[in-house]
Order: structure tokens, then sequence, then C-alpha cells
């Protein structure tokens, strides 16, 4: 393994059952004894991926020890154009196509835990687990690469290991140009989740994550001095109008069945008590579970902006910026997933998922193949402490890791099985 990181002899964060957990249907071919073996291995993995985090698309390390362990597992992986994403096939050379997706880069933060894996970059930390992510599809990978070379995987699953997911451009259209969606019939993914214990998960039909978009609003006038803004454009109050005035008249030129969020987060305007600025700018994102709001927004927001602003003399310029579109699951796609986790943990192992108001870019996806997304729960359920996605403190149960390879197996299995026309796998 690629790790020199030296793991505590029996730390619960290692161990993993020989045997699958309780209610759960074992994987053929004894891969969970084969999943049990490697979890070492795939921890020492994850605290290396941790311990070398590499921004939104620079993942060339990370993309290169995926490249070696999946073809000393016989397989042939290829690299993206840049070298910082990887696609690997596995099964049947030719015919429909289940995909699996993980994403790899980390965050510009610096890493606050103390911890032997802590981050050795500074300001770069993996805290929204795709050090995780990344680990649970190599793990899925290799169960799947033993199950084809023993004549058990009747089909093809494809592994897309993606660049730059936290940032706009993102990399999934890089995935899809590089052929990642060519014949699939289906693509899953998951996501950690601190606030569900490891050995569960969460599903849920339907939005998922909200599409977002950034919007920035410069304006310019005269400025002048305090005692006089009659002969100004009072910038500061013009810009007061924006913050305040457009985000509560969205909620009446928006249908109230689909919410949109408008919420600012920057703003800037002078430097001095005593002088008006002649500029200033406030930026801010929209957030959405509405396709039809989502497309709608960057019309509504710069004409809102443009009325509230009439009588101010001051000047706008409305920059609106599309991000990704929401993440919805499809309900064919979900009960697969279902399906795969119920075998994979137990039914008491999987759990209704929270809508959330963030936004991932495996939408870029959904829009052009069925598919779904699910929560991997990764809180240490005798903890209570949780550190939520973001945080520099971010670390995760990583036992979760070993239910995380059991699932997606599952999952992918499912999702072959249920193909037209395809056998039982």
């Amino acid at each position: 393994m690629t790790s020199a990181l030296t793991l505590p002899t029996g730390s619960p964060l290692v161990s993993s059952p020989s045997e699958p957990p309780p209610g759960a249907t074992p994987l053929p071919y004894e891969l969970d004894r084969m999943l049990a073996l490697r979890m070492p291995d795939l921890v020492a993995t994850r605290r290396w991926i941790h311990a070398h985090p590499e921004l939104s698309g620079h993942e060339i390390a990370t993309a290169a020890l995926i490249v070696r362990e999946l073809a000393a597992a016989g397989l042939e992986p290829r690299l993206l154009p840049q070298g910082n994403g990887v696609i690997c096939d596995i099964g049947r050379a030719s015919g429909p196509v289940i995909a699996l997706r993980a994403d790899l880069d980390a965050l510009p933060l610096t890493d606050a835990k103390d911890v032997p894996y802590r981050s050795t970059v500074d300001g770069a930390c993996h805290a929204c687990g795709h050090d995780v992510h990344t680990t649970v599809l190599l793990g899925t990978g290799l169960l799947l690469a033993r199950l084809a070379a023993e004549g058990g995987l009747d089909g093809r699953v494809r592994l897309l290991f993606q660049p730059a997911e936290e940032t706009v451009p993102s990399g999934a259209p890089e995935i899809i140009a590089a052929g990642g969606l060519t014949d699939v019939a289906g693509i899953y993914a998951l996501h950690c989740a601190p606030y569900l214990p490891a050995g569960t998960v969460g599903v849920r039909t339907g939005p998922l994550t909200a599409a977002v978009d950034t919007v920035e609003v410069a304006l310019s006038g005269a400025g002048g001095h305090t005692a006089r803004p009659h002969l100004t454009t009072d910038l500061v109050h013009a810009l007061g109008r924006v913050i305040v005035d457009v985000p509560a008249l969205l909620t009446r030129r928006m249908d109230p069945r689909a919410p949109l969020s408008l919420v600012w987060g920057t703003v800037h305007a002078g430097t001095a008590n005593n002088t008006i600025p002649g500029d200033g700018f406030v930026r801010g994102t929209v957030r959405t579970l509405s396709v039809d709001a989502w497309r709608e927004a960057q019309d509504v927001i710069p004409e809102l902006v443009r009325d509230v602003l009439a009588g101010t003399g001051a000047k706008a310029d409305v920059r609106y910026h599309r991000g990704f579109p929401a993440v919805v699951n499809d309900e064919q796609a979900t009960a697969t997933i279902t399906t795969g986790a119920t075998r994979a943990l137990g039914q008491h192992g999987v759990v209704p998922a929270e809508i959330s108001m963030g936004s991932e870019d495996f939408s870029f996806y959904l829009e052009q193949v069925p598919g779904a997304m699910f929560r991997l729960g990764t809180g240490d359920p005798d903890s209570t402490i949780r550190r939520d996605l973001h945080h520099p403190g971010f670390d995760v149960d990583e036992r979760s890791i070993g239910y995380g390879v059991r699932v997606m197996t599952h999952t992918a299995l499912a999702a072959l099985d249920a193909l037209p026309g395809e056998g039982a796998a």
C-alpha cells in the first residue's frame, strides 16, 4: 500500500467485522471476507489521502494512487487528459454500464485536527469527506474486480473518480467530455453524512441537494461628502436597498410552491465614515430545489435589482453566474439504492435522508442519465461531538468505509440485475 502511515493495532476505526451486519445479505464469492482483510489497507489509503489533500483541478497524486491500485488488481484504468481524474471499466467489454462516481478534491481550509493523519498541506483539508468517497469507490472497484475475475460479474461497472467538485466550473463536465457517460444506463454516488451514525445510510427520492448560483451586484455613482448627499449618488443607501429589498421582493415574484433563497455573503463600499463612495458591491448565493425556479432566477433577479435601484441614480452591473443544478434522485435508482443498502446493512441501516440546501455537481450527470445519490453515515455513534461538513475539524468514523463499500457493491449488483435483458449478478 502507498501509505506510510502506521495504523494502531486493534483500533476500532481499523477493525471490520468478517461477517455482514445483522440482517444483511452476504456478498457473493466471499467478498465480505476479502473486504475485512483489506480494511486496514483501505483505512491507510484514506489517511494518506487525508494527509496529502489536493485542491480542485490538481488531484494528480490522488489520481496516480488510484491508477496504481486498480492496475495492481488487473484492471485498466485511464487518466483524464489533465491527469487529475480516473475512469475504469470492470467486467464486459460492451453493453450497458452502471456507473459509480466519487470526487477527489479537498477544500481550501486549514486542518484543525490533532491526529496522525492531519493534513500536511497548508491551507488544504479534506473537510467534506472526499477522501472517504474516493476510498469507498476504490474498495468497491477492488471487490468488483475480484468478482469479475471469478466470472461472477454479469455486466459492466464503470468507476468515475472525478476532480474538482468544490469549484465552479466543476469536474463533472470534464468526466462527461472524456466519455464517462458513454453507454451508461444508471449512475450512483454517495456523500458523507456526519449527522448519521456509521452503519446507516440515508436515501431519498426526488430533490436531495439544491441548485446554486452566485450573483454579484456592482454599483457606481457620483460620490462625495456625507454632509451633501443631495449632490451625490448615495451608493451605500442604494446597496442597502439591494440587500434588503431584492430578497424580499423575490418571494413575490417566484412561485411560492417552489421557493428560492437569495442570501448575501459579502458587501463592500467605502473606507471613510464621512465620504460617500463612488463604487461598491454585494455578492451572494441563489439556491432552490426547483428546476423551473432555477431557470427563471437568472432573468428575474437582475430585473428586480433594476427596479429597486430606480430613482437612486446608481448604475448597476449585475453578474449572474450559473453554478450547479439540483440533485434530483430518480425514483427507480433510489429504489435500487434502497435494495442494495438493505442487503448491505440490514433493514434498520436504511433511513430517510434529509434535503440539503447545499449543492453537488453530481447533478450534471443526472441531467443526462437516471441515477441517485445516498448519504453515508460517518458519525461515531459513541461520541457526542459532531463536526459538520466544511468544518476544519471534520473527521469520520472510519468504520463507515467498510459499510460504504458494502452498500456501493450491493447497489452496483442490484443495478446490473435490474437492467433489461441482464441476468442476475
